[in-house]
């Protein structure tokens, strides 16, 4: 007899059950459908009046999302030939429908007729890179993705060329590839408007000779027309609005001298800081405490150095004397100088784009989802206005709470349609937990963390937090799924950041996002808001 070798091969299945409706899904059915089986529109009205804070809501208001949510849950010609009944588990989908029921108010809703000044605008950071700061690309096309999210705000850093007859966008003393200005300019001039209608601002970070500044005011009029906005006069003391500026461009100007005063805080504590990071910094960002503490630490290393830069600035303030002597068209243009105390980098930290996604990032992109996205955020009253004493606001103030948040997360979908089945464990379906807490002034910023659910594609946690605001108009609610990993670091499952001020009350759909704020095509969570 021989001797055999038998080989077994088999396949492993990754199973999934989708998730059924929470127990507060099935007892809100219950008493807004009246003990029925079957929910009617009148029902499902006093449903988003009472549970979902939509008090101007009517019966045809219910009827058409009832419909619409049949177009999107069942075959076309089945919906056309009856009006089948809106049943538990069709209440359910509908809940945890990104198209029915998100937590945000999609319109604007803000005061848009107040003094620009008066209103964060959504900035965007070396806007033509298409990576690092370095050695990366320079192109039209992150300038084109920034406005297609809302971005308001596009920095062009503009050079000579290289035989200095023409203009060029690029990272300035660097291997950065370049591209032509006027490619930068028709593109912003076709997309600018293409999420929000109010005004873009241009910020040109200007390296050039007297002679190529009238060549760029020049393309600049050739290019935008009537939609430049510049007044008629230099002793303007309030700024129009952003309503009053709608599809309108406005020129800006700032000093070259940040790159160099970054590069030197760069070789400075670039040491430094690589000791302190982590794994899960590099993966995910910094927390929020974090990063107050590097603007801190920046500061202080720019103060203590200051007679080491002035000396590396040298050749910066002769770019500033061209620019005193900048033709009158190219003054003309400029419509917003812009400029940086001396001394404080905090707002001009940059960050390496191949790994700066993280948790900062995240916090701006969830800041600007409010008022519909426009790009143009309205400053609370507190921040406008001196107290009785003539005080300012103090974000370490200890002050009373205003209001209480309750959030409940009761279960997530769609990273089995999103992910490989292998993505976050080989042998096992993955084992999710979601962090959930408040970005704000100090006494609000907190962290807290669901169970773990193990071996399940559509994990329920079904829990409840708490979260005491004391100024919850600056605060954002963030969120977070990873799934946990016992001998590696964890691996990342989604985010979303969102705006309390905005937030809609009641069970709602919450789509996530990856590291680099790109929405996933299916990968949500359901959950509960309440305040008290």
């Amino acid at each position: 007899m021989g001797t055999y070798t038998c080989c077994i091969c088999f396949t492993r299945k990754f199973r999934w059950s989708e998730a059924k409706p929470a127990e507060d899904e099935r007892e809100a059915f219950a008493t807004y459908a009246e003990g029925g089986a079957h929910m009617t529109a009148d029902q499902l009205r006093r449903f988003l009046a009472e549970v979902q804070g939509e008090a101007g809501a009517t019966a045809a208001d219910a009827e058409r999302v009832m419909e619409r949510f049949r177009q999107l849950r069942r075959p076309s010609h089945l919906s056309k030939l009856s009006k089948l009944p809106f049943t538990l588990d069709d209440f359910h989908h509908y809940l945890f429908s990104e198209e029915l029921n998100l937590p945000l108010q999609p319109q604007v809703h803000h005061d848009m007729t107040a003094p620009l000044s008066h209103y964060y605008i959504y900035t965007g950071h070396n806007s033509y890179l298409t990576g690092n700061q370095l050695s990366s690309d320079c192109s039209d096309l992150p300038i084109i993705r920034a406005l297609e999210k809302g971005v308001r705000v596009i920095e062009l850093d503009i050079w000579p060329n290289s035989v200095r007859d023409d203009i060029n966008v690029l990272h300035g003393r660097t291997l950065t590839s370049p591209v032509e200005l006027i490619r930068c300019l028709k593109s912003i001039k076709e997309h600018a408007f293409s999420a929000s209608p109010y005004p873009v601002i241009i910020t040109l970070e200007d390296h050039l000779t007297p002679d190529l500044q009238a060549k760029v005011a020049k393309m600049v009029m050739e290019t935008f027309g009537d939609m430049l906005y510049y007044p008629d006069s230099e002793s303007l003391k309030e700024f129009p609005s952003p309503e009053a500026l709608k599809h309108r461009i406005i020129i800006s100007t700032k000093p070259p001298k940040e790159y160099l005063e970054a590069k030197c805080l760069k070789e400075k504590d670039g040491d430094t800081q690589k000791e302190k990071d982590s794994n899960e910094d590099e993966a995910w960002g910094k927390e929020v405490s974090d990063i107050q503490t590097e603007f801190e630490l920046a500061d202080k290393v720019l103060n203590d150095d200051e007679e080491v830069q002035d000396e590396g600035l040298a050749d910066d303030d002769d770019d500033q004397k061209e620019r005193q002597n900048a033709p009158p068209q190219y003054k003309r243009l400029i419509t917003i100088r812009a400029g940086k105390p001396k001394g404080h980098m905090s707002e001009a930290l940059k960050v390496d784009p191949e790994k700066g996604y993280g948790r900062s990032l995240w916090l701006m992109h969830g800041f600007y989802k409010a008022n519909g996205g426009c790009g143009y955020i309205k400053k609370p009253d507190f921040l406008m206005k001196a107290g009785p004493n003539n005080e300012v606001f103090d974000p370490k103030a200890v002050l009373p709470v205003k209001k209480t948040l309750k959030v409940k997360i009761y279960m997530g979908d769609g990273w089995r349609l999103d992910f490989s089945q292998t993505h976050f464990d080989a042998y096992s379906p993955p084992d999710f937990y979601t962090r959930v807490g408040i970005a704000g002034v100090p006494a609000d910023t907190v962290m807290k963390k669901t169970k773990t659910i193990e071996d399940n594609w559509t994990p329920v946690w079904d829990e409840e937090f708490t979260f005491p605001l004391t100024v919850p108009e600056l605060a954002l609610l963030r969120i977070e799924v990873h799934e946990y990993d016992m001998s590696e670091k964890d691996d990342f499952g989604g985010q979303a950041c969102i705006p309390v001020s905005e937030l809609r009350p009641g069970i709602r759909a919450v789509p996530l996002f990856d590291r680099k704020g790109n929405k996933f095509k299916s990968v949500k969570l359901l959950m509960r808001f309440v305040f008290v």
